[in-house]
């Protein structure tokens, strides 16, 4: 029932009550007559989607978009006991969230994914001990119904601290110490690694240095045992350690140049520190790859506006982030840990 206003005969206004029928909002009853299933089907979908056969799924995802039913969140966390929000949690200064493709295409791959549930994704910082120890606080709240930690550092207690007050999590790369507890997505960085450095031989290069990522990390961890997988040993002279940004990259390469004047190709555990490394070569004088050949990791946007364009290996950022939430909401619903490895690419341009 809504009020409108009418003329009375003086020309002036009085209320009037006008009854019309205002248009009943959709109900789960309604959704599962217009799809031939039963109100049960409805909810296994709306909660999401297991038990339910392909051609019944679709059925009621039809019917939802014809009637414009729309789910009342406060009475379904009531029932469920949920929040359907879901916490991404970036270990990084925030300043690398800008700085970094990588974690853009992860945030963008999470939101995307979870949106398609009709789960919200809420992104955090956590890039220093007190940011670690507020998230820790809310996240465990009751405020997500799991964490998708990205960039986790070995000395990092966040997902300890996550995993004792229960709260479902997955992390982006194996999580070092915690590969038994946690779910995980990764690359495959070592073989990835091995790789570029045999592709690196393969061209001729025979004092092949390397740029690693940090050493708390997995990816760090990795893609210097893949290097080491190939060249054995290396010559300490050879190897420096990064922190995957562009100053860092450049910073070591002014190192490498002059603790072995001999190298002839580098291996950068980053496109972003690759970029930096090629600013000092080049101010160096050198010239690439006739100097010094450069190698990167990732495939990302800072690859091919590079001058010149990386030689890179490609990892799967997308179809990473799409396995983090498949695995999320399995852990959500009580499924054990598991691990997905995706393969990596060489991908050869004008650098190497």
């Amino acid at each position: 029932m809504f009020q409108t206003l009418q003329c009375n005969e003086d020309g002036g206004m009085t209320d009037a009550d006008t009854r019309m029928p205002r248009r009943a909002r959709p109900t789960m009853e309604d959704v599962a007559q217009m799809a031939g299933v039963s109100r049960g089907t409805v909810s296994r979908v709306l909660n999401g989607g297991r038990h339910v056969s392909t051609p019944a799924l679709e059925a009621v995802q039809r019917a939802i978009r014809k009637s414009g039913y729309v789910v009342n969140q406060h009475a379904r966390s009531l029932v469920t006991q949920r929040s359907d929000s879901v916490a991404f949690i970036l270990a990084e200064p925030q300043d690398r969230l800008f700085e970094d493709p990588n974690f853009n295409i992860l945030l963008r791959g999470c939101t995307q994914a979870l949106s398609e549930r009709d789960i919200t994704l809420l992104l955090t910082i956590a890039g220093t001990q007190a940011d670690r120890k507020r998230i820790g606080r809310y996240v465990t709240a009751g405020h997500v119904d799991g964490a998708l930690l990205v960039s986790d550092h070995a000395d990092n207690p966040l997902i300890a601290e996550l995993l004792n007050r229960g709260l479902p999590v997955v992390a982006c790369g194996r999580p070092l110490g915690h590969e038994r507890e946690v779910s995980y997505v990764a690359a495959d960085d070592r073989d990835g690694a091995r790789q570029m450095v045999t592709y690196l031989r393969s061209r001729g290069y025979r004092t092949i240095g390397t740029i690693t990522g940090p050493l708390d990390t997995s990816g760090g961890v990795d893609r210097l045992a893949g290097y080491r997988d190939v060249l054995g040993e290396p010559d300490p002279r050879l190897v420096i350690a990064g922190d995957y940004t562009r100053a860092s990259g450049e910073e070591a390469m002014d190192q490498l140049l002059r603790q072995a004047p001999d190298l002839d190709a580098v291996f950068v555990c980053s496109d972003l520190m690759a970029a930096g490394a090629i600013v000092a070569l080049q101010r160096a004088g050198k010239r690439i790859p006739d100097d010094v050949a450069v190698g990167g990791f990732d495939d990302s946007a800072v690859a091919t506006a590079a001058m010149p364009r990386l030689t890179t290996v490609r990892q799967p950022l997308s179809r990473i982030s799409g396995e983090m939430v498949r695995l999320l909401l399995a852990a959500i619903t009580g499924d054990p840990p598991s691990a997905v490895i995706l393969p990596t690419n060489l991908v050869t341009r004008e650098s190497a």
